[in-house]
């Protein structure tokens, strides 16, 4: 049930981290703030193709 996915930094759009969620209780894009290494700070990452 559980499934890869990418998650992008919205300001500078790397893709930072590989996690997986449950498809059938989340099923709206997954957003966290976590550290980008090449902003060098906390931002906020969604989730990507």
């Amino acid at each position: 049930m559980r499934e890869i996915i990418t998650l992008a930094c919205t300001q500078c759009k790397q893709r930072n981290y590989n996690t997986t969620k449950n498809k059938k209780k989340t099923t709206n894009k997954l957003e966290l703030k976590k550290y980008c290494r090449f902003c060098h700070t906390h931002t906020l990452h969604k989730e990507t193709k």
